[in-house]
This record gives structure tokens, C-alpha cells and sequence, in this order.
């Protein structure tokens, strides 16, 4: 029988998983699969700047495109610089497959020179991580990998393969199918629980939907409004969930939790039935568990069990994917009276429109309210921060557009890297990237990647000069002591805050573009921000960067306040 290396049968892997692309970054003790990835053309290797920046690409590859995302690194550092956008991925229900080189077996353990233990390190972060200690259980646990990635609730998996391990001459043949004891991810559904579930929808006076990550997780974003349409019942989403039904759907509300709208907080605190469909029922969305959703019973679908009555108790849960369960849903709904109840959404949402107040100078809406205009199909990818809540509340999200973003982490240099790896699985569609220009500096070295890889990409940040997001707290929770907040405080002004002219903000963007090959623009005023987006639109293969004066005190409202309810918003200062 043919034996062939450990490194040889990880490159077939790869085909027979249909991995097209890989994002990997070299080292010694993966050199072996870089020479094995060399001798073959199916799959593309991209060779980001630096690791931290790379599993974000491998992520936002895998949220555009449904597949897997893949990743190679090195040991050591190279290991551990994974480890955010590996808790990203986690929290955010993201298909990863991540190799991780390792030092020979017989060093392990020893503090050989880029020895860490990856496995130990994300075992809190990963669906599952495993060092490969057999050359015969390679092909096995490769197969399993991709199995364990995608199936039941999406995550990130970690193998750590020892460089002697790999050298190994072994079995050829990769299995063909897995089976693993104690891994059955369920995703049927329990049609009793259902039936129940729906019997209560029927009888509701104010019933609501809350649309999570999970419905475009699961792909179920038309199911879900034909579901909507089939009831009449108004729906909510979480910021993950934006998308879930096209935001111009006369029964959407609006995003809910800290940020969301005005009515969308109201219809949570005044509804009598809560049906939510893959959501975590994290902080930023209930504020006080004791009075959140207060009047109303709660039907909980989901896919992870762990998930289910972890933060809100609920009334009927139903563990299952959650295009199941709709699918099954819409074989037994009826239409819902809810004409008097839509009515009082609607006056909620005329009350307080969720809208920027209008200002003689540029705001994050105008920006947003373009990109709106000028693209009829995008995927929009954000950093996190102010631009982040400001994109999640205006952004318009069809059939044709896409919202990614780090939700569930909230990992600032998300931005940049992730509208890469979009664009590298979409080269037809639009790619478009929000950032601020605090995260926009934390992974710019990936301008390279986008220069070399010839990938039209559009990024957008919005220039406060301020981290944002953490401003606004002190401006509005500590009494305006702005510390470590300003971008332009260096050694010229320390201490001196208003006593001496600002320095000038470092960097300039628009020069460090142009030192990468790509190309920047600077809009200054509302009648620019077009004729930028429309120059920006004509590339073909070089980024370009707009770069947008935004007024550091243009905060995100509502904002609920710190340990409130959903009542508690402030509205505007």
C-alpha cells in the first residue's frame, strides 16, 4: 500500500474538503507544509502581514461564502496571535478550521523555542482542539475537523500538528465519512414542542419575533420572511441578526438592546409573546434580566442547548437549526391578528424615528444613507465601535447585501481583514469596509495583502480622532474626563489638553495608502460623499480609502443606560 507523508495527506485533505484558499502565514515548523502546498494548484494560498489579521480573513471568507474557513500558522506566536480571531469566530457561530504548527513530540513540554500548548490556551474558545500525537490518526482527525466546523452550532476547530508527526510516511487514503461517539448535533425538530410554541402565537395579542445571528447562520433569511408575512407579526433583531428580513420590510422594527430603536425596546417591553429564533439573549440586548421582555411569555429556538434558558428563561424551548424549524413553522402558521398592535408599533417608531439629528456639517448617517443609494448589492463588513452601532442602525441589508461584523467580541481591527477575505470569496460583489480610525490602525498592514492580492476593495473610516465609542461613556457616565481616548495626544501635548494647539493627527491616511498603492480620498463635506464613492467604485483592482471627518460629539443614540432596562433609554444629550 502507498505511504505518504503527514504534510502530503493535510494538502489532499484540503482538496477533498474543497478548501480553495488558505490563509497562512510561514514558519519553521510548518515549512513542510508550505513546500507540500507549493506542488499543487487547487488550492489558493493567501499570505496576509501578520497572523491576528489573518484568521479574520479566514473568518469573513467563511460568513460570506457559507464554506469553511481555513488557516495555517506557525507555532509559538504564531499560535497565539490566532487566539482573538478564534474567540471571534467562536462567539459569532463561525465555521474555522485552524492548523497550528507544533514542535516535535519528544520537545513538547520542554519549553523548546516556540513551543505553547494552542490546545490548552483555546479550549474555552474552540468546538473542539486536539494535538495529533499518531501519524494514523491524522487522516481521522482531519475529517472530523471540517465535520465538527460546520455541523450543528458553526465554530472554530484547532489542530496543533507536531512537525515530526507530519514528516511521518503513513495511510494515503482519507476517510470518507466520520462518526464520532458523543457528537450528534440534533437539528430536527420536536414537532409537539413546536405545535405548542405556535398554538401560543395564535392566541397572542402583541406577539414578536427576535431574529438572531443563528436565522442567517442558518441561511433562513427568505424562510423567515415568508414566515413574518405568512403571521403579520412585527419583528426585532439583534445586531447579528440584521438581515435576517430585508430592513425595508413594512413588519420590521429595527435592531433591539443597547443601541437598538426607540420601538424596538418598546415592542420587547410591552409584547405579550417573545418568539426568538437563534439569539444568545446576551447583555447588550436584554439589559436587566429581571425585567426584560417583563409581559411576555418566551418560545427559545435554537441550536446549541447550552444556549437555551442559559441568560432568559423561557416558556417552550425547541432545540433546533433554526431553517428547520421555520421550514416546519410554515407547513402549520396561520395569519395573526395583530392590526391593533402593529398600530402601536408604528406610533412608537413615528414618536422617535431612528434618526441622527440634521447638522450643518457631515454626519455617520449621510455616510451611511450613500452607501445605501450607490449600492444596490454590497457586503459591508465594520470595525467595532461608534461606526459600528451608527452602520448597524441605518445600513439598509436585502437579499442582495450582506452586514458582517465582530458582534459577540466586539474585536476592534475586525474591519480591514474581513472585508479581505469577503472579497477574496465575492470578487463579483462589492466590498466595502467601515471602521474607525482607531481599529482601522490596528490591522492597516493589511493594505499589502489588499494591494497584491489586486482586490478593489472600498474602506471607509470615519475620523473622529477619538476611540469613539469609549468617549461617549466618558462624556456621558464620567463627566467628560476624556482619558486615553484622544488619538492625537502624544509627548507635544500631554497634560495640556486645550492649553496647546493639537498635533496633527498621525497618520495620514490618504499618504499611507498611497505608500501601499492603493488610493485614498478625503471628504470633508456632504456633497463629496458621493463623487468619492463613485470614483472608489470604478477601480478594478486597487483599494482605495475615504477617509470622513466626523464630529466627535455625534454619539449613538438611544443608548441604554449602564445596568438599566430596555426602558431606561437616553434619547439624545
Amino acid at each position: 500500500m502507498k505511504k505518504i507523508s503527514g504534510n502530503k495527506l493535510l494538502v489532499k485533505a484540503l482538496k477533498e474538503e474543497g478548501v480553495d484558499t488558505l490563509f497562512g502565514y510561514p514558519g519553521a515548523c510548518t515549512i513542510d507544509i508550505s513546500d507540500e502546498l507549493y506542488k499543487q494548484d487547487y488550492t489558493k494560498v493567501i499570505l496576509p502581514r501578520q497572523e491576528v489579521a489573518l484568521v479574520h480573513e479566514a473568518d469573513a471568507y467563511a460568513r460570506s461564502t457559507g464554506k469553511v474557513g481555513v488557516c495555517l500558522v506557525t507555532s509559538g506566536p504564531g499560535a497565539t496571535n490566532l487566539v482573538t480571531g478564534i474567540a471571534t469566530a467562536y462567539y459569532d457561530s463561525v465555521p474555522l478550521v485552524c492548523f497550528t504548527g507544533q514542535v516535535s513530540r519528544h520537545l513538547i513540554g520542554n519549553d523548546a523555542f516556540q513551543e505553547v500548548d494552542i490546545v490548552g490556551i483555546t479550549r474555552s474558545i474552540t468546538k473542539y482542539g486536539v494535538t495529533v500525537r499518531r501519524r494514523e490518526d491524522l487522516g481521522r482527525i482531519l475529517k472530523e475537523a471540517f465535520y465538527i466546523a460546520r455541523t450543528g452550532r458553526p465554530g472554530p476547530v484547532l489542530i496543533d500538528l507536531p512537525k515530526d508527526v507530519m514528516g511521518e510516511l503513513g495511510d494515503a487514503e482519507y476517510p470518507e465519512e466520520v462518526n464520532i461517539r458523543g457528537y450528534k448535533p440534533n437539528t430536527h425538530v420536536h414537532i409537539g414542542q413546536l405545535k405548542r410554541a405556535l398554538k401560543m402565537l395564535g392566541k397572542a395579542k402583541r406577539p414578536l419575533f427576535l431574529a438572531g445571528g443563528g436565522v442567517n447562520v442558518a441561511h433562513a433569511q427568505e424562510a423567515f420572511t415568508e414566515l413574518v408575512e405568512c403571521t403579520h407579526v412585527p419583528v426585532v433583531t439583534t445586531v447579528m441578526g440584521r438581515g435576517a428580513i430585508p430592513t425595508n420590510h413594512p413588519l420590521y422594527i429595527g435592531n433591539l438592546g443597547m443601541h437598538g430603536a426607540y420601538a424596538s425596546n418598546m415592542s420587547v417591553n410591552e409584547c405579550d409573546l417573545l418568539f426568538s429564533i437563534g439569539t444568545r439573549f446576551n447583555d447588550r440586548i436584554t439589559g436587566k434580566l429581571h425585567s426584560f421582555a417583563p409581559k411576555a411569555q418566551i418560545v427559545h429556538i435554537d441550536i446549541d442547548t447550552a444556549a437555551i434558558s442559559k441568560n432568559v428563561q423561557v416558556d417552550v424551548p425547541i432545540v433546533a437549526d433554526a431553517k428547520e424549524a421555520i421550514d416546519k413553522m410554515l407547513e402549520y402558521v396561520t395569519e395573526c391578528d395583530t392590526e391593533k398592535w402593529r398600530a402601536q408599533v408604528e406610533t412608537w417608531k413615528e414618536e422617535h424615528p431612528m434618526k441622527m439629528k440634521r447638522k450643518p456639517i457631515m454626519t455617520p448617517q449621510d455616510v451611511i444613507d450613500t452607501i445605501n443609494k450607490v449600492f444596490d448589492a454590497a457586503i459591508i463588513v465594520t470595525d467595532v465601535g461608534q461606526h459600528q452601532m451608527f452602520t448597524a442602525q441605518f445600513i439598509e441589508i436585502t437579499h442582495k447585501k450582506q452586514l458582517l461584523m465582530s458582534g459577540g467580541l466586539g474585536t476592534m481591527g475586525y474591519g480591514l481583514p474581513g472585508a479581505i477575505g469577503a472579497k477574496i470569496g465575492n470578487p463579483d460583489t462589492p466590498v466595502i469596509s467601515i471602521s474607525g480610525d482607531g481599529g482601522m490602525q490596528m490591522n492597516i498592514q493589511e493594505l499589502a495583502t489588499a494591494v497584491l492580492e489586486e482586490l478593489p476593495i472600498i474602506s471607509c473610516i470615519f475620523n473622529n480622532n477619538n476611540l469613539g465609542m469609549v468617549r461617549q461613556w466618558q462624556k456621558l457616565f464620567y463627566g467628560k474626563r476624556y482619558s486615553m481616548t484622544c488619538l492625537r495626544a502624544g509627548a507635544a501635548c500631554r497634560g495640556k489638553c486645550g492649553e496647546v494647539p493639537c498635533p496633527e493627527y498621525t497618520p495620514n491616511f490618504l499618504k499611507l495608502a498611497e505608500s501601499y498603492g492603493a488610493k485614498g480620498i478625503h471628504v470633508s463635506k456632504v456633497e463629496e460623499i458621493e463623487p468619492a464613492f463613485r470614483e472608489a467604485m470604478q477601480s478594478k483592482k486597487t483599494p482605495y480609502i475615504i477617509e470622513f471627518d466626523i464630529d466627535p460629539e455625534d454619539l449613538v443614540y438611544p443608548m441604554i443606560q449602564p445596568g438599566g432596562t430596555l426602558e431606561d433609554m437616553i434619547m439624545d444629550c
